[in-house]
């Protein structure tokens, strides 16, 4: 059987890894071809190059940051969760182990994802870009110390919207829309459709609802009022992870461009069980009291 050859990626943080981590290796070493392991700290470019599959174990926070630093290499990308919620890694560390030996054979053909990324660019008052990253889950423009409130004015597909007043803004892909965005009181959009969610978080305006934007609208968030200090005031937030400090003037554009993330998928695994098994959708009231 021609095996598919592996490189194990392990978050350092999470201290159940360390256990799972061999159970892991075990699985690979019998049904594929293990090139190495490394932790997300120690990771380099070098030791992607000759995989064909990159296993990430940790959780949803370890998934996303290798997506965003691996997005050049375009290696298949597989989630392992290890941690709580787990709703984008789709595997747990059963699930991988009882299908390793589908997962690694090459005459098997891996079930793909391809999730668009989405591309933030900070442009200064001059116009100029100075600053950016990608995000597979969202950018968040937030208040940050003091925590007064912000004011950004919102453009959608060139053309001027609202100006939003409150602790900040979530633009959202429809991957990362039951994360901070779902929180926010945002839509949940369904992974597959191309579009972004725009969800204001506690706007000073009972009338300001979240939106849902096509693909190729791009949409930008002026600076109008910000909070600055030495604690870090306002800042651009990338999947969690990556801090932008932002300015008065200073506009941020978002769009879903052509780069994408390749993700393994789990044929056992069901979005809309996920859904309501994890994030609870749906879900009746619970109570004490008997029903009528």
């Amino acid at each position: 059987m021609p095996k598919r050859r592996v490189l194990l990626v392990v978050n350092p943080d999470k201290a159940e890894a360390v256990g799972d981590l061999a159970r892991a290796r075990d699985a690979v070493n019998a049904h594929g071809a293990l090139i190495g392991e490394t932790d997300t700290d120690s990771l380099r470019a070098a030791d992607v190059e000759n995989a064909e599959i990159v296993v990430a174990l940790g959780g949803d926070g370890t998934l996303l940051a290798l997506a965003r630093r691996l997005n050049s290499h375009a290696r298949p990308l597989l989630g392992v969760n290890l941690g709580r919620v787990g709703f984008l890694a789709e595997f747990d560390l059963d699930a991988f182990v009882r299908q390793a030996g589908m997962l690694f054979d090459r005459d098997h053909a891996l079930q793909i994802s391809l999730r668009p990324l989405l591309e933030a660019s900070v442009h200064g008052a001059d116009g100029a870009v100075r600053a950016g990253g990608l995000a597979l889950n969202d950018a968040v423009v937030t208040a940050g110390p003091p925590f007064r409130m912000i004011e950004v004015a919102l453009r959608i597909g060139g053309e001027d919207g609202p100006k939003a007043r409150g602790d900040g803004v979530v633009v959202a892909t429809p991957f990362g829309s039951t994360a901070y965005n779902a929180s926010a009181g945002g839509p949940i959009i369904v992974p597959e459709v191309d579009a972004l969610a725009v969800t204001p978080i506690a706007a000073h305006s009972l009338s300001f609802r979240p939106l849902v934007a096509p693909k190729e609208a791009e949409v930008e968030l002026r600076m109008l009022r910000v909070n600055q200090c030495d604690a870090g005031g306002t800042t651009l937030v990338l999947d969690g992870q990556e801090l932008i400090p932002l300015a008065h003037g200073d506009t941020v554009t978002f769009r879903l461009g052509d780069r994408t993330t390749p993700l393994v998928r789990n044929p056992e695994w069901s979005y809309w069980q996920t859904l309501m098994g994890k994030l609870h959708w749906a879900a009746e009231p619970r109570g004490g009291g008997k029903s009528s």
